[in-house]
């Protein structure tokens, strides 16, 4: 039977006022998002959610959008240097890709498991060390918060409604109480919150 180390089970992801992930337009909508993630606010979160993390866990849309983005700020010596942090430490850790496609994983440091979220997050806090990061990916996030696995939301609240698009929490899910740990509002009317569940 695998003990558990103690490791953290984190997630970030942006939402509107309406707890959407994307807009309307389907997965590739965040016309609601765009105005805000570069905002001071929204660097520094983005700062905090890596911070004591030593795995990223990602669907494969998101592995794929991210790895196509990410390794070219990690050498852009003018890029923030909030946005470089992130993006060196993405490439350089462990990650952990869930998918039912991919065979084999077309980036360093990466493996790709075919298996349910809430086994492989169970899995991966038997062994090593440090937090395991559910990198925005709201396929991954969902079936660990019906699972009660989540130890900590980072979320950026965005002051927009966006009248469509998939929400973060579907009803069916179990009741839990959470803490807020931080919080934060940006000129822009954007809110960083983290939340620790309360056990």
């Amino acid at each position: 039977m695998n003990q558990p180390t103690g490791r953290k089970v984190t997630a970030n992801l942006s939402l509107t006022l309406d707890g959407r992930y994307h807009g309307p337009g389907g997965p590739g909508d965040f016309a609601a998002f765009a105005p805000y993630v570069t905002s001071e606010v929204a660097r520094d979160h983005m700062n905090r959610i890596w911070e004591n993390a030593t795995t990223a866990l990602l669907g494969r849309v998101n592995a794929e959008g991210f790895m196509g983005y990410w390794p070219s700020v990690a050498d852009d010596g003018d890029a923030d240097p909030r946005d470089r942090g992130y993006a060196q430490w993405l490439v350089g850790t462990e990650k952990v890709v869930l998918s039912t496609t991919l065979t084999e994983a077309p980036w360093e440091r990466t493996r790709v498991v075919n298996a349910p979220a809430a086994d492989v997050v169970t899995e991966l806090k038997a062994a090593g060390g440090g937090d395991i990061l559910v990198n925005s990916s709201a396929s991954v996030i969902k079936p660990l918060l019906a699972a009660d696995l989540l130890d900590r939301l980072h979320l950026l609240i965005t002051p927009e409604i966006a009248g469509g698009g998939q929400r973060l929490f579907d009803d069916g899910l179990p009741a839990s109480k959470w803490r807020l740990t931080h919080q934060r509002s940006g000129d822009l009317g954007e809110l960083a919150l983290v939340y620790d569940r309360v056990r």
